[in-house]
């Protein structure tokens, strides 16, 4: 008899990847890996009030919703804590450490971040936990917070640089800034947000975003100059193969260092170094009309991580290992030995060899079942209905053409691959 594990998904308005998931799930069937048999189940979960002693029914829960809704952030707390259900991403690191700690991660580990300076608010927090505080903003800052000279910290910088929220995301209150009058505007602009300033790299050889899912990562040349849908590049070879090793790495490595593995980072390579300018993305974009060809490698990497996490029955981790990392940057190898060294790190974590062996073992069918998945009527469907809520309707034919066109590619190229 099999084994069921329920996987949830946690979801804001997304329709597009939840419907290609559930149908790779439930076209896998039944698995069998050392000795028994598993079959996945999933369910989108709905929001509503708990017991925090009841127990969930969930073995894995694949969270897109907590980031922003406090509710579903505290039931998966809870559910971590209490009942170690298993969870794409980490609560309490995606909270705790956003962009500005993993930028200060990163550099003590040694990597290129470009120089970033932190900057007061423009204007103190307001309204909610932060009234009362606020109120007494004036008094501590006539006490305590020193004047500081914003076009002097700009010229150590050097122009252009960009303006950033400390906590980002979706490229919300991201400028690029020329000179001082820009500067000040856009500081002025600011409020109450939290703002870095950070040293742009230009020019560059190629802008690259690295979509990691467990054990599996995928490197892609990115326009964000393009319209939305355009900004994936289908290109191949565009990295020395020593710059898409490091590349890879690092990306695993963020994952591991914060304990997720669903996220997303973005480098700029200039020469023959990688400039990190923005990974903590732990609910990264995984749209069809984004992704496009390389879509169905992302749905088909997140159900076999799911299925490998349940069906061995990997235990989630919480805590950080930050010492281990820390440990690496403060010795004296070289930098390719300390690539190396963070590189056996990660892999433990995610225990590539042991996820290789799983998916050859147990999931030697799903590369197949995706191909016919995702060149059949079934996602056609969803494909032209996507393309629909997406695009205004003067544009609908034009797009399913260029989907079509593009998941098409894909399967050729795939096939091509496996001949």
């Amino acid at each position: 008899m099999a084994r069921d594990h329920l996987i949830g998904l946690l979801l804001g308005t997304e329709e597009d990847w939840p419907t290609a998931f559930e149908s790779l799930v439930g076209r896998l069937g039944e698995v069998t890996y050392g000795g028994e048999t598993h079959r996945l189940v999933s369910e989108r979960i709905t929001n509503e009030p708990f017991n925090l002693r009841y127990e969930p029914r969930y073995s894995l829960v694949i969270d897109r919703l907590a980031w922003w809704y406090h509710l579903p952030r505290e039931w998966l707390k809870k559910i971590a804590l209490m009942d170690d259900v298993y969870l794409l991403n980490n609560p309490f690191t995606f909270q705790a450490m956003e962009k500005h700690a993993a930028y200060c991660a990163m550099m003590r580990l040694g990597f290129a971040v470009p120089d970033t300076w932190l900057l007061p608010h423009k204007v103190p927090p307001q309204g909610g936990k932060w009234e009362a505080a606020a109120s007494r903003f004036e008094e501590v800052a006539s006490r305590y917070n020193a004047p500081f000279d914003l076009g002097w910290i700009a010229e150590q910088i050097g122009y252009p640089l960009y303006m950033k929220p400390f906590d980002g995301g979706q490229w919300i209150g991201v400028t690029r800034i020329g000179g001082p009058d820009e500067l000040h505007a856009r500081y002025d602009e600011s409020g109450e947000r939290l703002m870095h300033l950070q040293s742009s790299v230009e020019p560059f050889d190629v802008f690259v975003r690295t979509l990691s899912i467990g054990a599996e990562s995928m490197v892609m040349a990115y326009d964000p100059d393009r319209p939305l849908h355009d900004r994936y590049q289908i290109r191949h070879g565009f990295l020395t193969p020593e710059l898409g090793h490091e590349i890879v790495t690092f990306s695993r490595l963020v994952n591991a260092f914060f304990r997720w593995e669903f996220n997303s980072s973005e480098t700029i390579v200039q020469g023959e170094t990688m400039h990190p300018i923005d990974f903590a993305n732990a609910s990264p974009d995984v749209a069809l009309t984004s992704l496009h060809y390389y879509f169905p490698w992302a749905i088909a990497a997140l159900v076999k991580w799911c299925a490998f996490c349940v069906a061995t029955e990997r235990q989630m981790r919480i805590n950080q290992s930050t010492r281990d990392f820390f440990a690496v940057a403060d010795g004296d190898a070289s930098w390719e030995e300390k690539l190396g060294e963070y590189r056996r790190l990660a892999d433990d974590y995610f225990q590539v060899e042991a996820y290789e062996e799983f998916c050859a073992e147990a999931l030697g069918a799903l590369d197949e079942i995706s191909v016919e998945y995702f060149e059949g009527p079934d996602f056609d469907r969803l494909l032209v209905d996507t393309v629909r809520t997406t695009f205004p309707s003067y544009e609908h034919g034009q797009f399913v053409d260029h989907y079509r066109s593009l998941l098409g590619a894909w399967a050729r190229d795939y096939r091509a691959s496996v001949a």
